[in-house]
């Protein structure tokens, strides 16, 4: 096994030092100007932009320069794909304080070029080019006016050898950027582009606003709804959780072991590589959360349809799988998961704005808040993938692990997968709180023989730590599961005095077990109500963390505490000054 955990993979040599950059101003004309609303993705990111932090919200990719190329040439590269696609000529004109609602087209216009020039790079050159392609991240885009791509043309005696750059997430995503570069590369090549397939984003816009349009995002709200009421809403819920900072480093496999074998194993079940990969997934972050069902993000899956697969723009809307792993074997998962992926596929268009509205309205009655925590992007599938920047990368080996930079992490888990043949090549970060760096490479580890055992048995479920060396959370005996979450009442407890003033509380498990019931002795404060509690509560969760918490089923208010504090039957025989759920609709117990 090939790692370098405890390098500093960032600082092997010195930087290198460049001339001066120079920028270069192109302009293009002669497109088309158009305006109109704007996509359901483009509304979605625009909400994640104005609200978060840019380095975590904006992309950036490398893109490797064929030898010989001229500065010109690659300059006119870009110019040519300005003016094909709409989405590079697009801004979102607003006042100062509000939100986008249109986009406008521009048929002429300018954009820059940074050039910087070097006599030499660093040992690493493509690390180098990575890392000033993610420093363009720093910083919003103006939506209104900015050209939505950062480039720097990193040379080396005037020849370029990387296109660096940063991208605006309102208009495209990583699966844009990918077909971006292949055209690039294409017209560097002197090939003829055929014309765009794929909707421009005016286009998609109007598509949406049909009535077919319509009834699918109704669908799509009401499909995750149903997961968000019923599923895990964090699917690690454990006490390890409660250490988390944000951030991450990238561990990246690479491994033809692990093609092998999933190319075998997908022979052997007779399902797409693409859905055993997501089996294997799913069935390993469900083991080692400790869940009887995975619920993971699958972005690219809404790339799928011809209209859209190649098209320059923002097609950020999760697909969100939900798949019950409690059968006996992996090949009974495998067949599941065809079926449940193309559900959630199916459901992944959607007004974003009603679908937070709706997430805020069942979290509240749910009494928790609903956590992102595993992204799983399988970009391999599609028409055009996001390729390594070096050639000595791509070179296939028998499984090698190495750890790359830290970067802010808004989920606990991500994963890419960028090829399956002639390797299997994942990039995943995963929460340092939840995996030492030893438990995150024993999970890629564990990946790859989950897939070599699949690929010549159908492996017991039950067997997983034995067949991949991944263990499960560890939560202890305060730890339990209910309405479909792991739940630690004496977390419920923490969060819920801390909401109520520091109010003595006891927390219960009701006599049939479905819930929690709050006993809170508010003394003669008859300000204090169920409602009032609940929405402290639920106000606190975001500052207290959430790990293992989810508000009672009911809350019991009484005058004041008994002598005995930690016995429930105590708390039980005191008189109810005044009770309920505290929601504005009944709770609903449906797992």
């Amino acid at each position: 096994m090939n790692t370098s955990v405890g390098k500093d993979t960032m600082h092997l040599n010195p930087p290198p030092t460049p001339y001066a950059p120079r920028t270069v101003s192109v302009t293009y004309a002669d497109g088309d100007e158009r305006r109109g609303p704007l996509t359901m993705g483009q509304a979605n990111m625009i909400r994640c932009i104005l609200r978060d932090d840019p380095e975590h919200i904006n992309n950036h990719d490398v893109w490797v320069i064929p030898a010989g190329t001229a500065v010109d040439a690659a300059i006119d590269a870009l110019r040519t794909l300005a003016l094909r696609h709409e989405g590079l000529r697009t801004t979102f004109p607003h006042a100062p304080g509000t939100a986008p609602v249109e986009q406008v087209v521009a048929a002429e216009g300018t954009f820059t070029v940074t050039v910087v020039d070097h006599t030499e790079f660093a040992e690493e050159p493509a690390r180098y080019a990575e890392s000033v392609a993610r420093a363009a991240r720093a910083g919003r885009f103006a939506l209104d006016r900015e050209f939505p791509l950062r480039i720097s043309l990193l040379t080396l005696g005037g020849v370029p050898v990387y296109a660096a750059l940063a991208s605006s997430h309102a208009v495209t995503d990583a699966s844009a950027l990918a077909v971006l570069r292949e055209e690039f590369l294409a017209l560097l090549a002197g090939e003829e582009l055929p014309s765009p397939a794929s909707f421009a984003p005016l286009d998609l816009a109007a598509q949406e606003a049909s009535p077919t349009g319509k009834q699918k995002s109704e669908a799509s709200l009401q499909y995750w709804e149903r997961i968000i009421r019923t599923e895990p809403q964090e699917m690690f819920a454990e006490p390890r959780a409660a250490g988390a900072d944000g951030r991450a480093r990238q561990l990246t496999l690479r491994s033809g072991r692990g093609a092998g074998a999933l190319a075998a194993a997908a022979e052997r079940i007779g399902n797409p590589e693409a859905t055993v990969l997501l089996a294997a997934w799913c069935a390993l972050v469900a083991h080692r959360s400790g869940q009887d069902s995975c619920v993971t993000a699958v972005p690219t899956s809404n790339r799928f349809h011809p209209t859209i697969a190649r098209s320059v723009n923002t097609l950020s809307q999760d697909a969100l799988l939900c798949l019950d792993i409690r059968v006996p074997s992996f090949d009974t998962l495998v067949r599941k998961t065809w079926g449940a992926a193309l559900n959630a596929y199916r459901h992944s268009q959607f007004d974003s704005v009603r679908l937070w509205e709706m997430i805020d309205r069942v979290t509240e009655e749910r009494g928790s808040h609903f956590a992102r925590d595993v992204v799983f992007n399988d970009v391999s599938v599609l028409p055009a993938t996001l390729l390594s920047t070096s050639q000595q990368e791509s070179q296939a080996v028998d499984l090698g692990l190495t750890w790359g930079p830290f970067q802010a992490l808004p989920t606990r888990m991500l994963a890419f997968t960028y090829e399956t043949a002639p390797q299997l090549h994942i990039s995943l970060w995963a929460d340092p709180a939840l995996f030492t760096p030893d438990e995150a490479e024993g999970f890629l580890t564990g990946l790859v023989r989950l897939l070599e055992a699949a690929a010549t048995r159908d492996v017991p479920l039950d067997s997983l730590t034995e067949v991949t060396g991944v263990g499960q959370a560890v939560r202890g005996p305060d730890w339990t599961r209910l309405n479909g979450c792991w739940v630690s009442p004496s977390a419920v407890r923490d969060a819920l005095g801390a909401a109520v003033g520091d109010l003595p509380v006891h927390i219960a498990t009701d006599t049939e077990g479905s819930g929690l019931v709050a006993y809170i002795a508010r003394g003669s404060d008859t300000a204090t109500t169920p409602t009032g509690v609940h929405k402290a509560l639920m106000a606190e969760l975001p500052a207290h963390g959430g790990t293992g918490v989810i508000a009672p089923a009911r809350y019991v208010l009484v005058e004041s505490p008994p002598a005995e504090r930690d016995r429930s039957d105590a708390w039980h025989r005191l008189q109810i000054l005044e009770e309920g759920t505290g929601r504005s609709r009944q709770v609903r117990h449906e797992h």
